[in-house]
């Protein structure tokens, strides 16, 4: 089963967003699929890139482009090695394409304007485990993202996995 499948995840190198990567790719991906890795910047973060592409997010860039040091370093972005490896890996075993997309404001926002712009089958999100207070205070991407994405969206708790 499976394959011509695309699925978001969100990603800010967290702890969070690695367990979700590793959820999916472990329990949702399957060969054929489509990995798109959304990052969101804050608004106030100022990279020429941003002028070019904020409202729109960023091109969508390669895995192979994504590794090399210029392209990351021109969108302001210091991909985490362990989740290039894991992406990678993936990317041979599984045969799955993986791709990157970059927008800049509000996460909550930006990760449901992902899901319809990039067509997305399914949205794989972390979470932080923010407790009641600091959830109704700060407001919850997850909780957010659950509610207003027009795709199936899971949220993966914790932090990272023990497995190798």
């Amino acid at each position: 089963m499976g394959g011509n499948r695309t699925v978001g995840i969100g990603m800010d190198d967290s702890a969070s967003s690695k367990s979700a990567l590793r959820w999916a790719i472990d329990n949702l991906v399957d060969s054929g699929d489509r990995i798109i890795l959304i990052h969101v910047h804050s608004s106030k973060a100022d990279h020429p890139q941003k002028m070019l592409w904020e409202s729109t997010g960023s091109p969508l860039i390669p895995l192979d482009e994504f590794k090399e040091m210029n392209i990351s370093k021109q969108y302001g972005l210091n991909p985490d090695p362990e989740v290039l490896d894991i992406l990678d890996t993936v990317s041979r075993t599984k045969k799955v394409e993986v791709i990157c997309k970059i927008y800049w404001g509000d996460p909550r926002e930006k990760l449901c304007d992902a899901v319809g712009y990039l067509k997305l089958n399914s949205l794989v999100v972390g979470s932080r485990g923010l407790g009641k207070l600091k959830r109704v205070l700060l407001g919850s991407v997850s909780n957010y993202v659950v509610t207003h994405a027009n795709c199936p969206v899971t949220v993966v708790k914790g932090g990272p996995t023990s497995k190798s």
